[in-house]
């Protein structure tokens, strides 16, 4: 007998037998059912500390449950990771010469399960290495046939029920692969940005004999105007409306107004919500906020839901489009967030030199 212990020798070997005499598999009789669906690890991911840390709870409960005489069933599977297999198929592809707008999507699905079926599945061959003892004539995986006709008829079947519904709600949009992505799979950084000084041109007449002290009022020879401070001058074609703090004294003359895009020309509401800092810390002077549908979550909770429906403006591309409006005017459409125009906009903001402040 060999003096120290050697699992290369002693657990590969029994193991096997175990898959050979086919002790993890469960077929429904009249025992106690008990049954474990492995939370789904990633298709093309490799296991951490986190996966063996559950895969070791899970496996100790549904052992002790044979012991029990229960009738255990513990099913595999593997999630498709979507994004990060198209990422790295579309990067493939871009090697042999071939664009994915060129594709149909049964052609780049074909690329994406060949892709799948050579670099995926590291991970049940990790879990087998650990003595699971899953059912492995029972693997899964989220997006073969079976699956995906099961979520289709749930959701459709939640829907028809009312339990479910459609509507309008920010996505994190990602232009390049035409998808939306969960929040988890945003990167944010942040810049060293310049704070640009946008004039909002006030359409309707102010009372001057309403003012008063506490009221921070910008006018020129053109007329008023309010000033918005922003770091974000090239989303300005989203904005749908001005919104000012109710408690707010300096801004009060703007209560039911509208104002004037820069650039679009197209005329917004000012509307009121406690959302806004009084007081930002780098313009104590403004203390406006711009909501935009297409950067803001919290924009998108504080604002009425039909002036995002009007900001809703981008095509898939998240490229600046041209649209026509009521009066027969041209105007600019958004502009993706992650592109920026701040050297064209720096100067030029309302037709004058406003680099100053």
């Amino acid at each position: 007998m060999d003096s120290k212990y050697n699992p290369t020798d002693i657990e590969a070997k029994w193991y096997q037998y175990w898959l050979d005499q086919k002790l993890f598999h469960s077929e429904p009789d009249g025992r106690a059912p008990f049954t474990v669906v492995i939370p789904p690890p990633n298709v093309t991911g490799v296991l951490h500390m986190g996966h063996v840390l559950n895969e070791t709870i899970q496996d100790i409960l549904v052992r002790r449950a044979r012991l029990e005489g229960k009738n255990a069933c513990w099913v595999p599977g593997t999630d498709h990771a979507s994004i990060a297999t198209e990422a790295k198929v579309i990067k493939r592809l871009k090697e042999q010469g071939i664009n994915k707008s060129d594709l149909t999507r049964e052609e780049f699905l074909k690329h994406a399960w060949a892709w799948t079926d050579e670099h995926g599945g590291i991970i049940l061959k990790q879990l087998r290495k650990l003595g699971c003892s899953c059912d492995w004539d029972r693997t899964s995986f989220t997006m073969d046939e079976t699956r995906s006709r099961a979520v289709i008829r749930v959701f459709c079947d939640l829907y028809e029920k009312g339990l479910i519904y459609r509507g309008l709600r920010m996505v994190n949009w990602d232009p390049e692969r035409q998808t939306a992505l969960s929040d988890e799979e945003v990167i944010y950084h942040d810049e060293h940005s310049h704070l640009f000084h946008l004039k909002y041109r006030v359409v309707e007449p102010v009372d001057e004999a309403s003012l008063t002290p506490e009221d921070v009022v910008h006018k020129d020879e053109q007329g008023y105007y309010a000033v918005v401070a922003t770091t974000r001058p090239e989303t300005i074609m989203g904005d749908v409306a001005m919104c000012i703090n109710p408690k707010d004294p300096k801004n009060h003359w703007l209560r039911g107004k509208h104002v004037i895009v820069p650039l679009v020309g197209r005329q917004i509401p000012v509307i009121e919500d406690r959302y806004v800092e009084i007081e930002l810390l780098f313009d104590e002077e403004t203390g406006l906020k711009i909501p935009n549908s297409a950067i803001s979550k919290k924009d998108f909770f504080t604002v009425p839901m039909e002036y995002f429906q009007k900001g809703n403006n981008s095509n898939q591309e998240g490229i600046i489009i041209r649209k026509t409006n009521k009066s027969g005017k041209t105007e600019d459409s958004f502009v993706t967030p992650n592109i920026y125009f701040a050297t064209e906009y720096e100067y030029y903001i309302d037709g004058e030199d406003v680099s100053d402040g």
